[in-house]
């Protein structure tokens, strides 16, 4: 039976527990493994364990990856996690992405009105927000060293043949819901997008042994 290891947000919390592993095919956790690996060699060493997510805008992928990795190593009890975002530039978190994450329970508090707006995104009453806005994977703001660079997107992955500071590079891709937008599907396609995240980053945070 799953319980919950914090105080994870009511709606975020029956979302998680409705997720279904068995979507993801054989091939596919081949591609999540090596993340399940770095993470479990981390926990085994008792050492902080940084992953950075990476696309090429910051803007939607990359954003999803890392607020549900957040929650999933919340939501399993992973200690010492800390998830990051960037891209190969910097642009702004897509509103779509925003209004997915408040639409499946977690509480979204703009902090700034700019062309780059930042974003407290709550998914526990009890643990510090994930803080989302655009930016480049080398900003100041994310971790220079000791991290796993994640590439979300194919064009990130090749166009980044070397990450400065990772220990380790981890291409898992996804399809970018961007092409759907302005269309009558967008809305469906971010939330398609977004629970294959949440049901990836679930399994692979689900196989680490404390």
């Amino acid at each position: 039976m799953i319980t919950t290891k914090t105080n994870i947000l009511p709606e975020i919390e029956s979302l998680i527990k409705e997720l279904n592993t068995d979507s993801i095919t054989a091939d596919r956790k081949v591609v999540l493994q090596p993340l399940v690996d770095f993470i479990q060699e981390k926990t085994n060493a008792n050492e902080e364990i940084r992953i950075n997510f990476i696309c090429t805008h910051n803007s939607r992928r990359s954003h999803l990856s890392q607020v549900w990795a957040q929650t999933m190593a919340n939501f399993y009890g992973i200690k010492n996690v800390f998830c990051y975002s960037g891209g190969t530039e910097a642009t702004a978190l897509f509103p779509m992405v925003a209004e997915t994450l408040k639409n499946q329970g977690f509480q979204i508090q703009k902090l700034s009105e700019t062309s780059n707006p930042v974003y407290a995104i709550k998914f526990s009453e009890n643990e510090h927000p994930v803080i989302g806005f655009s930016k480049s994977y080398e900003d100041p703001f994310n971790p220079s060293a000791q991290f796993a660079a994640v590439m979300t997107c194919s064009q990130a992955d090749g166009g980044c043949p070397f990450i400065a500071g990772a220990e380790k590079r981890v291409p898992i891709t996804f399809e970018d819901p961007k092409a759907f937008d302005n269309t009558p599907q967008q809305a469906e396609k971010y939330t398609e997008r977004s629970i294959q995240i949440a049901t990836e980053l679930f399994y692979v945070f689900s196989q680490i042994n404390k």
